[in-house]
Parts: structure tokens; sequence; C-alpha cells
């Protein structure tokens, strides 16, 4: 069986150049990093509760941008030209994100698009857990590890005690932000697309897609919510499937 990873952006029929990936990645990543920077340092006393909302919220749709590129780079889709480059990006995506494995998360991610919604699927219930918080908490028990924890854990408490970053700042726009991230990215990229449909699954790739705007589909999930889409065409990087979605509603219409 050939790796997802293999198929080729085709730049000729979605009118972009395979440049534009990497561009899009490290904008993301320059923006959560220099957002991250700044709000680590601010007084939070001095911030109005609206403002901090508003930073926990802006601070957590980056993080979810984050785990989105590396998801990208998982199907070579950040710079299909190059693979070290893309590799690279995505793995420092993955490292800051929550010190994932690049190497490990492709192989259960592949398992994901070769069994979707399956017993064999990682990412899929296991027939009990099947409501939201269930299969959320199912769902993360699964991909997290003591070391990573550990690690986690480590890096608070050397930032906070060696680096004087105060714990307020460090829970409010570092430790939310990164969990609220988790479960956007489970409700829309897997809770959504994946759970089984009243009349059962429809497609071979057991999932269904959202009908939203291409404005609320990226403020929801980076697009992810285009998620039969993404399964047809995982060359694909995260911008460029509203073009196809929209091809596909004019083809059904």
């Amino acid at each position: 069986m050939v790796s997802f990873r293999s198929a080729p952006i085709q730049p000729a029929q979605d009118g972009i150049h395979v440049d534009r990936g990497v561009f899009v990645a490290l904008t993301v990543i320059g923006t959560w990093a220099a957002s991250l920077a700044i709000l680590l340092t601010v007084d939070v006393a001095q911030m109005p509760i609206f403002v901090r909302i508003a930073a926990i919220a802006f601070q957590t749709f980056l993080y979810t941008g984050l785990f989105i590129t590396a998801h990208d780079a998982m199907h070579g889709a950040v710079s299909p030209s190059n693979r070290k480059l893309n590799d690279f990006i995505g793995s420092l995506a993955l490292r800051v994100y929550a010190l994932f494995s690049l190497k490990e998360m492709i192989r259960t991610h592949w398992e994901h698009h070769a069994h979707p919604a399956s017993e064999l699927d990682p990412d899929y219930h296991d027939g009990k857990h099947t409501n939201l918080f269930s299969w959320y908490s199912y769902f993360m028990v699964r991909y997290w590890s003591w070391t990573r924890i550990i690690g986690l854990v480590a890096m608070y408490h050397i930032m906070h005690r060696v680096f004087g970053i105060s714990e307020m700042n460090l829970n409010l726009f570092w430790v939310i932000p990164s969990i609220a991230s988790s479960i956007q990215l489970f409700f829309f990229g897997t809770f959504l697309p994946h759970r089984e449909p009243a009349g059962g699954y429809q497609n071979e790739s057991r999932a269904q897609t959202t009908n939203w705007s291409p404005f609320w589909s990226f403020i929801s999930c980076y697009h992810f919510g285009y998620h039969l889409e993404h399964h047809e065409r995982p060359d694909l990087a995260w911008w460029q499937l509203p073009g196809l979605h929209q091809r596909r509603l004019q083809e059904n219409h």
C-alpha cells in the first residue's frame, strides 16, 4: 500500500505555488511564539477580564494551528518538494505543541486514514466510550505518556523558577490554551466528522463534512470540518480544503 504522504500536491490544478505551505506554516508558528512571549510577560492584574478571555481564546486558536501545521506535515503538505524541510517544520510544531514525536504521530495518523472509524483506528472509540466526554478521555489517554507529562511539568517549573514567569501567566496563556486546543481539535476533527450518523456511514472514509462558510470553517478549526474532503485528498494543506469543498458543492448542484 502506498503511504498517503507520497501523494503530491498538484499546483497547476489548485492554482497555488507549493512554497506557500512553508510560508503559512512558519507564520502560524511565528505568531504563536510571539503571542506567547508577550502574554507570558504581561501584568495579568492590569488586564480587564474580557481582554484575558480574548487572549486565552486567541492563544488557544494558535495552539490549534500548531497541531494543524504538524498534521499537514504528516501528509507532506507543508513542503511537498522538500521532505526534510517539511518534516523539520512538522517536528518543530509538534514539539512546541506538547512534546509529541512526528515519527510516532505519522504512524498513528496513517492508521487512522487506513482504517477510519474502526477498531484499528487509534482515534476511534472502543464501542463503549461513544459520547463526547468519554470518547475524548479515551482519546487523550491513548496519546499521552508519563514521560511527556513529566517533561511538560519540568518545563513549567523551569519557566517559573528559573525564568521568573508567574504561575498565573503560565496557567492562563500556556496550560489552559493547550488543553482547550486539544478539545477543539478532537471535537471538530474527530468527534463531529467520524461519529456514526443515524443512517450509518455513507462512504469509505466513514467521515462527514460540514457545510459552513469558509470563514466559520477557518474559525472553528482551520477547515478541519471539511473532513470528507481531507480524507479524499489528504495531500492538500488545510488552507486548500475550502477550494475543494466549493468544487464538490458545485458538482453536487
